[in-house]
């Protein structure tokens, strides 16, 4: 059981460094912002897993305030680029 859940955090860091290079390399800012919500979600999975891994539930209430965080964060900077948007 440890085994798949080990694999399971390496897939998840995998996933994790392809939304980081989407992020970096992202053509918009829009598909930038998408690139960096991707990584925290997949932070908070990340978490989640260790904590099941380490037998440490304790490690969810850690997960779900990163998620809480990584909401209104992506949802303040969703705000702050719907109104410096330049004027086309």
């Amino acid at each position: 059981m440890s085994t798949v859940l080990a694999a399971v955090c390496i897939a998840i860091l995998v996933v994790m460094a392809l939304a980081l290079a989407r992020a970096c390399t992202a053509p918009t800012v829009y598909d930038r912002i998408l690139g960096v919500n991707m990584f925290g979600t997949k932070t908070v999975l990340f978490i989640a897993a260790v904590g099941f891994l380490m037998g440490r539930p304790d490690f969810l209430d850690i997960a779900i305030v990163y998620a809480l965080i990584n909401f209104i964060g992506m949802v303040a900077v969703l705000r702050f680029f719907e109104y410096t948007a330049p004027i086309e």
